[in-house]
């Protein structure tokens, strides 16, 4: 019996083996992307929109990867790829927004819940971006530190780092209101 030996970087991951496939024009390959990674597309798009806008951004961000698939060199990076697109498409949309009053402001009288929870979103918007996004992954989307590295890209160590960091800014923010 002969063992073959095998590098790992030989080894494809199951992100890139699904990601191969839906370039290869698989839909189910792409459906299950859009499901893996739909939170995290989410989270990115918070940390830069309202809520509302980030509910329909996510949509686009698929779309729109769908399109520019063959774009997508490193299978592996799907994710990256991914929060990429929907980085780019929240800056966008800020570009474009025009001011306007939400009617739930004028018209109804959320809970205090919800309230607390938007004045802590706007609160982590301001924050720089690095500390945003893995804020929102983490206390938003309720996605682990090792979630959020698989998904996106960074390295455990720096989403830790951006975590510690970011949650020592946001406590800092919120005692001064």
């Amino acid at each position: 019996m002969r063992l073959e030996v095998i590098k790992v970087s030989e080894i494809e991951s199951d992100e890139a083996v699904w990601a191969r496939a839906a370039q290869a024009g698989d839909q189910a390959a792409f459906g299950h992307l859009y499901g893996r990674y739909a939170r995290m597309v989410h989270g990115v798009l918070l940390a830069y929109v309202s809520f509302g806008e980030a509910e329909d951004l996510v949509q686009d961000v698929f779309v729109t990867a769908l399109k520019r698939l063959e774009t997508l060199r490193e299978a592996g990076a799907v994710g990256a790829w991914l929060a990429t697109i929907a980085r780019n498409l929240a800056h966008d949309q800020r570009r474009r927004r025009r001011p306007w009053v939400a009617l739930m402001d004028r018209f109804s009288q959320p809970d205090a819940g919800r309230v607390e929870a938007m004045a802590a979103l706007q609160e982590i918007q301001k924050l720089p971006e690095a500390y945003r996004e893995t804020l929102v992954l983490r206390l938003v989307e309720g996605m682990t530190g090792p979630e959020i590295a698989a998904r996106t890209g960074l390295t455990p160590d720096s989403v830790r780092v951006n975590l510690c960091r970011g949650m020592k800014m946001l406590r800092e923010r919120l005692e001064i209101r």
